[in-house]
């Protein structure tokens, strides 16, 4: 069997007209799509500037700036003064002697500012008590029950805020204002924790019976 031999050159020569084309066509295709770039041309400006000498004669026309005089202050201190002098002045005492401590604590009684979760290892306790007033409508309608009340206790065992946890007759002439009103007047020993008073809300229940 005859075997046929190719020399590369012919092969060679097959794929260089192929590429010559390719690459006209993309150098077309890269012209056509690019923007068009326009330069324009620099424009050089030349100024002159030219200096002017003024003559001596219009130079001492020209006054100069008058100087402002500023004024002088003569202060006269005198270091010497005589006993009257110092009879005529008069000594204020404007600031007196105080027991204050400063380290004392300082609590301020402000209805309803006291912590609803203030910590306390003995509880407040009722020393003076008010029985509440039985409205006259509350007794013929035949109402009866408990106003449970939030209580605010201070430090000196007096009662600040009240909220009405459960009502029972609420309104003017109402158990909610009888009760209220009968619990401003209490008295408490306070809570104390560590043996020292603290303020704290304390929650009871004022009943109204018509037994």
């Amino acid at each position: 069997m005859h075997k046929r031999i190719i020399d590369w050159k012919d092969v060679a020569d097959s794929y260089y007209d192929k590429s010559v084309s390719l690459a006209i066509l993309i150098l077309l295709f890269a012209f056509i799509v690019s923007p068009k770039i326009e330069v324009k041309p620099f424009k050089r400006v030349l100024k002159d500037i030219v200096s002017i000498d003024i003559p001596p004669e219009i130079k001492e026309k020209i006054k100069p700036p008058e100087e402002t005089v500023k004024p002088v202050i003569e202060i006269v201190v005198e270091d010497d003064l005589d006993n009257e002098d110092d009879e005529d002045i008069e000594i204020v005492d404007t600031i007196e002697k105080t027991s204050l401590d400063p380290y004392e604590e300082i609590v301020s009684n402000i209805l309803g500012n006291t912590s609803k979760f203030a910590v306390y290892e003995n509880a407040p306790l009722p020393i003076k008590q008010v029985k509440p007033v039985y409205p006259e409508f509350a007794k013929k309608s035949g109402i009866q029950g408990e106003v449970i009340l939030e209580v605010e206790v201070f430090t000196d065992g007096s009662v600040g805020a009240i909220e009405v946890v459960k009502s029972l007759m609420s309104g003017p002439g109402g158990l909610d204002e009888a009760a209220i009103k009968a619990v401003k007047q209490w008295e408490f020993s306070p809570a104390k924790s560590g043996g020292k008073p603290v303020a704290c809300w304390v929650t009871f229940p004022v009943g109204f019976n018509l037994d």
